[in-house]
Formats: structure tokens, sequence, C-alpha cells
């Protein structure tokens, strides 16, 4: 991790931090307004320094954040947390989310019958169609 940065792009820090896959994917959610600085929204290009409050929006989740210090450089996923602290309320809330959606995910699990029809299957998907 450098501490000795200034500021750096918020999109170029979301990428470090491991809350997006890319920094276009990170541009993207910006510009659609799933993260705020300060409450406030902004640009991909925005410098931000330590201290600042994020609040990032994605899959439905939400994290309320601090940032802790800066990194110009993607890394390990336990040297990225190192970079922002969660406040202990968005973290209880994002987890409550998340295991009613793993319970959801249980009660209408149709793994069983999401598969690729055969061949039999597909003659007659091919009847129904043509009727």
């Amino acid at each position: 991790m450098q501490t000795e940065l200034e500021s750096v792009r918020l999109d170029k820090w979301l990428w470090a931090a491991r809350f997006f896959k890319t920094r276009k994917f990170a541009a993207e959610a910006i510009a659609g307004g799933k993260v705020h600085i300060n409450n406030q929204r902004s640009k991909p290009g925005k410098e931000i320094r330590p201290g600042a409050l994020l609040s990032i929006s994605k899959e439905g989740l939400r994290w309320d954040i601090t940032v802790i210090s800066l990194s110009h450089q993607r890394r390990g996923a336990k040297e990225a947390v190192l970079l922002y602290e969660e406040s202990p309320e968005s973290l209880a809330k994002r987890e409550l989310q998340m295991a009613q959606i793993r319970e959801q995910r249980e009660l209408f699990d149709f793994s069983g019958q999401d598969h690729k029809p055969n061949k039999k299957e597909r003659r007659l998907i091919h009847r129904f169609k043509q009727v």
C-alpha cells in the first residue's frame, strides 16, 4: 500500500479496493449514481482523499465506508480491506440482506430442473413451436 499519495481518482480507488472487477465497471457505477462521496453524486475522475465517506450500491447491497488509505495498484483481498473501514451499521445491514438472499435462494431452488434439453425434448419443442 502507498500512504504517501495525496489523492487518487475515485474509479481507480474503487478498482484497487476490489469493489469492482475493472475500472470501466467502477466508472459506469459512478456515472450511474451507484457511488456517492459525502452523500453527493460524483464523476469517475473525482479525486478522493483519506477520510472521504463513500456509499456504494452494488447488486442490491450497500456499503457505507470511510477511506483510510489510497492505492493506485490492485492488490490481494487481504490488503484491499485495509484501504477502508466499513461502519458497523452498514456491515450489520448488509449481513442481514445476504442472509435473506440465501434463504430466498434455498426456498426457490430449481437447480434440479435447469438442464439443457436432450435430443428428444428439443424435437418436442420444435414440433410444438411449428404448430
